[in-house]
């Protein structure tokens, strides 16, 4: 009798894991409802959180990097004649750039008033009262804000967008243009460093995609004089810990939507290529300068441009959008803990103009 109830149990436990391997393989509605419940059961598991962080903070581009830096640090006969005199100040600012970035990123967030608001504005100390962080996204053609971003004490754009006959959409008011280097590399050889259309008081601040931008920020510190401390590079500790967050976000999606193993992300995303987008960099810096931040143009929609003022129809591969508007999603309703941030980090509040 106690084998027959053994053989029994054994039969309804086989069943059972054959009825649930049956749903998973299955595509229906109930199935897909079924399958995102486990994968939330799972992903509130300490392990796999563990596991997700891990998988975030690995850079493989670093190595490339490295050996970037280091040649251009070794070898002094790589450039114009024109350019040799900077090589000083090129190998100065790539060295300490160089070093800061072996650096773990864990405070770096309550430093940067200190790192980019003191030398860009004279009242030094104190955060913006408000931030507008205005993205290039071409649903702001169907929104009159530009009044409203203008309210604020402090507008961010992004890679110099440009404003002029957008002024109902996106505001006149700049006062920091936050870009990647590769806009500053196409400035580099004007006069001035100047290649965007605002006036010559706004800042700009930008992130390095080479390591080998370092000469175009150093011939532009050199051209543009007193207005020098308007040019300022990102701390890459700064640029770690939002590569961190984006990659986590985009993992965990990755793990909901697909049903597959953390280490399947990266073939499937070109790992190598992957980064995250100015605006979500933007709204970072913002989230540590200012007291209050607003963001407008973030979002798309099938009836509206990539963005407001060029002609691109589709966004770039090499960015996971949707996972940095669940980062917004988590920050707008004050969801705590957020990955890589201190738990003492305090953020202000953050709304999103749609």
């Amino acid at each position: 009798m106690k084998r027959s109830f053994h053989i029994r149990s054994l039969f309804w436990l086989i069943l059972l894991v054959f009825l649930i391997a049956t749903l998973l393989i299955n595509n229906s509605p109930t199935t897909i409802r079924i399958r995102t419940l486990l994968l939330r059961f799972q992903l509130q598991d300490p392990a796999f959180e563990a596991a997700l962080l891990k998988h975030a903070a690995i850079d493989p581009t670093e190595p490339q990097w490295n050996r970037e830096i280091r040649n251009l640090l070794d070898q002094n006969h790589h450039h114009h004649h024109h350019q040799r005199y900077l090589l000083p100040e090129f190998h100065k600012a790539l060295r300490e750039w160089f070093q800061k970035k072996k650096l773990e990123p864990t405070s770096i967030m309550s430093e940067l008033t200190q790192l980019v608001k003191n030398p860009i504005d004279a009242h030094k100390g104190s955060r913006y009262s408000s931030c507008a962080v205005v993205g290039n996204s071409g649903i702001l053609l169907k929104k009159h804000y530009g009044k409203l971003i203008d309210s604020h004490e402090v507008v961010v754009r992004l890679n110099h967008a440009r404003v002029q006959g957008f002024e109902q959409n996106v505001g006149s008011k700049t006062n920091i243009s936050f870009v990647n280097s590769n806009i500053v590399h196409g400035c580099a050889r004007m006069i001035g460093c100047k290649c965007h259309g605002y006036n010559d008081d706004v800042a700009t601040v930008m992130y390095m995609c080479q390591p080998a931008h370092f000469m175009d920020y150093t011939l532009c510190k050199r051209s543009m004089g007193e207005r020098s401390r308007l040019l300022v590079v990102t701390d890459p500790r700064f640029d770690v810990l939002c590569a961190r967050i984006v990659k986590y976000y985009s993992l965990r999606r990755f793990v909901l939507e697909t049903g597959k193993g953390l280490e399947e992300w990266g073939p499937l995303h070109d790992e190598a290529m992957f980064h995250y987008s100015s605006g979500f960099q933007a709204v970072m810096l913002a989230l540590g300068v200012c007291d209050r931040v607003s963001m407008f143009g973030f979002g798309k929609s099938v009836k509206a441009k990539h963005h407001y003022h060029t002609n691109q129809k589709s966004e770039l591969s090499l960015h996971d959008y949707e996972a940095e508007y669940q980062f917004y999603h988590d920050l707008v309703h004050g969801y705590t803990p957020l990955p890589f941030l201190q738990h003492d980090t305090k953020l202000p509040p953050l709304l999103m103009y749609h």
